[in-house]
């Protein structure tokens, strides 16, 4: 399921994307590919890892290869640059940088010179993607190197050495226990369960999770279950009652309640719906009232109306 390890598809071969929204909110999710996230205008309510906190225009977000990361736009507006990227772009053997915090302020890149110099990184970017003339991949590559390699020698590091970092351990295991829950959605996954596969007491698991991932546990099993749910209502022709048991639903009113409080439909209402994203369910109700997808995009990504 790319909603949460998230799997991008690219036009070709060369895994370079970018693109600008409006008023954007996603949920939690992690990928192979490094993302930056440039904030046009206004603001912009992020998680990355353990780290909460406020983008502001003109700062710089990095989002690391395995770095969970989720945003909240419901009470922002804002205009963010999204150039996200295949590690191999920048190094045959990249490893995770280990940055001690993912926002790098407007005020830094000032100092470090290198305000213009995002700008100009997806400015150049978007014209090399766009028009693809000849050698573009060869000029993306030596301008997403000449940046990274940059700003990396200015970014301060966590001390700690990641390899032996009990916490990028905890990362790891949280990716296991994600994929897991995707595979497994339908089987009888408690609470206990899950903390005792991530060596936890319940009270701390429950902290952490909610803590990286935003939503408590059982609000993202339900997300899980109901995007499964979804794509089987619009592509089988089996009944809702079956549905809901082989998405790990015990009865029948509570998948209802369950996936109209996600939804905001029924499920008879929903099978009705000829929006062709609406199977893309991926997201916080409490976002937006109305939600529209983006085109042709991440299914984590949601656009908040006003």
């Amino acid at each position: 399921m790319k909603a949460f390890h998230e799997v991008r598809t690219y036009h070709s071969d060369f895994m370079v994307w970018q693109s600008a929204y409006r008023d954007i909110s996603f949920v939690a999710h992690w990928h192979q590919e490094i993302e930056l996230m440039y904030v046009r205008s206004g603001t912009a309510h992020m998680s990355i890892n353990e780290h909460t906190f406020t983008a502001r225009k003109g700062d710089l977000v990095i989002v690391d290869t395995g770095d969970f990361h989720y945003c909240d736009s419901r009470n922002a507006r804002n205009e963010l640059d999204f150039l996200i990227f295949d590690p191999s772009v920048v190094s045959s053997f990249y490893h995770h940088s280990n940055f001690a915090h993912p926002l790098i302020s407007s005020k830094s890149l000032k100092e470090w010179d290198l305000a213009g110099d995002v700008e100009t990184l997806y400015a150049s970017i978007h014209r090399e993607l766009e028009n693809q003339d000849k050698y573009y991949k060869e000029i993306v590559t030596a301008t997403l190197r000449s940046f990274w390699y940059r700003i990396r020698r200015r970014i301060p590091r966590d001390l700690k050495d990641q390899e032996e970092s009990g916490h990028s351990r905890m990362l790891f295991d949280m990716q296991k226990l994600l994929s897991y829950m995707d595979i497994h959605y339908a089987d009888n996954i408690t609470l206990s369960f899950a903390a005792e596969k991530m060596n936890f007491s319940e009270s701390y698991f429950s902290r952490v999770f909610k803590r990286i991932i935003g939503i408590n546990f059982i609000s993202y099993l339900n997300l899980v279950r109901i995007e499964h749910a979804a794509q089987a209502l619009k592509n089988t022709s089996q009944k809702v009652t079956e549905i809901a048991l082989n998405c790990g639903f015990n009865n029948i009113r509570t998948f209802n309640r369950v996936f109209k409080d996600i939804t905001g439909y029924t499920p008879s209402q929903f099978v009705t719906l000829t929006d062709p994203d609406s199977i893309n369910l991926s997201y916080y109700k409490r976002k937006s009232p109305e939600r529209e997808f983006v085109e042709n995009d991440s299914l984590t990504l949601v656009r908040n109306k006003s």
